[in-house]
């Protein structure tokens, strides 16, 4: 039986697209934290250099590119205190057969995801 992703589960979704492009390209992770609205998701370091990462899910039509900048210049205030970089990733999932659908359970998606921005 197929059902729609939970908010939970999308972002869970998002973190793991997020997760492993951040392992690609060298991050190494101090701390993950995969509760909804509890910022950052990751805590990273590359080139002995500390980050924070916000990690979004957004549901089409929404845009993964439209920034919360209240709460991302909150995160950055924050990650100033221990001299990291703060960067946003937003990660758009639509359901690859029917846009106007919820993405669901072991069914095909589509992801819109163009890396982290840097805030």
């Amino acid at each position: 039986m197929s059902r729609a992703l939970t908010e939970q589960e999308l972002h869970n979704l998002a973190m793991n697209i997020v997760g492993k492009q951040l392992e690609a390209d060298g991050f190494e992770f101090l701390s993950v934290n995969s509760v909804l609205k509890k910022n950052p998701q990751f805590v990273c370091t590359k080139n002995k250099k500390l980050h924070f990462i916000v990690v979004k899910s957004v549901v089409y039509p929404n845009d993964p590119t439209d920034l919360d900048m209240d709460n991302l210049n909150k995160m950055k205030a924050h990650a100033t205190n221990f001299e990291a970089d703060t960067y946003y990733a937003g990660v758009g999932l639509v359901n690859a057969k029917e846009y106007k659908k919820p993405v669901f359970l072991n069914e095909e998606y589509i992801v819109d995801y163009d890396g982290l921005v840097k805030i």
